[in-house]
């Protein structure tokens, strides 16, 4: 079978790798759809963020979905020709971390296509994967393959919207509008957010953000005095999601922000600087949001049920060979959304 694996910046190639059986617990899948996540341009186009680097080759990929094509001895629930979407997630389950629930911390954590071991956790970009059956999820009929590898973003959305506590009657703001912050509004919305506004200085995400259910997107290129407008008497929100990862972005969405409100920092973008003084005289809550475990399973059943709509952050979709225009037009903020590979 094909994967795609990067060796270096710049340098990702279409390689053979030898396919697997499934053991008795274990489930080979034929990938059908894969999403490219800001991770994976990382290690494409500076070979890694922060201290994690690439230092072998390392088949890309996390968000995928496919077709079960062979079936371990031990697994008597998901037959051939099953179609689902597949957890990049593999906690140990023994850890501390992992008895007390928060999987997401597990200390012997292998996630796909990830260089923070050594060996590097292969990833989902591939034809063919064996994964253990607890990372297999079916999904509906009418959800599409691409729509099924969104459940992997979407989780992380659904983390961060469970970080923040009962939105019901909550009025939002979103700072970052990619991917991850168009779902944070869909998973946001759906968990009773009253109003949400959204900012960011790139169109196509900003339109996007308006098609997910934003009841006010501001250009902050242009508009920025827009969001000094939700300062008076102390503050407009309830609850800031960071998806930019900007300290410009937090910086400025601090003053907007209502006595006792909480930030879930989302976004990952270096060391930021939170002044300290809002913080106290405001009393706020910061609070980070780290991948996700359980929301997975929620994930895909939201999409099952057709209470969440993804399909309009699909922007683009690339034959599975074409992986490396595919990533240069993924880099593209101003033009793209999710762009997605199919296997």
């Amino acid at each position: 079978m094909r994967a795609i694996v990067v060796h270096a910046p710049h340098d990702l190639r279409i390689e053979d790798l030898p396919a697997a059986a499934p053991g008795p617990g274990q489930l080979a899948i034929h990938i059908k759809a894969g999403g490219i996540c800001g991770s994976d341009l990382h290690y494409y186009h500076h070979g890694g963020f922060g201290a994690i680097r690439i230092k072998e080759p390392m088949v890309l990929g996390h968000e995928v979905s496919g077709v079960v094509h062979a079936v371990g001895s031990a697994v008597a629930d998901m037959p051939v020709g099953t179609r689902i979407a597949v957890s990049p997630s593999h906690p140990c389950g023994q850890c501390r971390y992992c008895q007390q629930g928060r999987h997401n911390h597990c200390l012997d954590m292998r996630f796909y296509g990830s260089a923070m071991r050594m060996p590097h956790i292969q990833g989902a970009f591939r034809q063919e994967i064996v994964i253990e059956r607890h990372q297999a999820f079916a999904v509906a009929d009418h959800v599409s393959d691409g729509e099924a590898a969104m459940a992997e973003p979407l989780s992380v959305a659904l983390h961060a919207v469970r970080r923040a506590g009962p939105l019901v009657g909550k009025r939002v703001l979103v700072t970052g509008c990619g991917p991850i912050g168009a779902l944070t509004i869909i998973a946001a919305r759906h968990a009773g957010a009253l109003e949400i506004v959204a900012t960011d200085i790139a169109p196509k995400a900003l339109q996007a953000a308006a098609l997910v259910g934003a009841d006010r997107v501001i250009d902050m290129s242009k508009d920025a005095e827009v969001l000094q407008s939700y300062t008076a008497n102390k503050g407009s929100f309830d609850v800031l999601f960071e998806v930019s990862g900007t300290e410009r972005a937090l910086r400025s969405a601090l003053e907007t922000l209502r006595p006792a409100a909480v930030v879930v920092q989302i976004g990952l973008g270096g060391d930021i600087n939170f002044p300290a003084n809002l913080l106290v005289s405001k009393e706020l809550e910061w609070r980070g949001a780290f991948r996700f475990h359980e929301e997975f399973g929620t994930a895909v059943e939201l999409m099952n049920r057709r209470l969440v709509d993804v399909t309009p952050l699909i922007s683009a979709t690339f034959p599975f060979d074409q992986a490396v225009e595919a990533f240069e037009v993924a880099g593209d903020r101003s033009n793209q959304m999710k762009v997605q590979l199919s296997f």
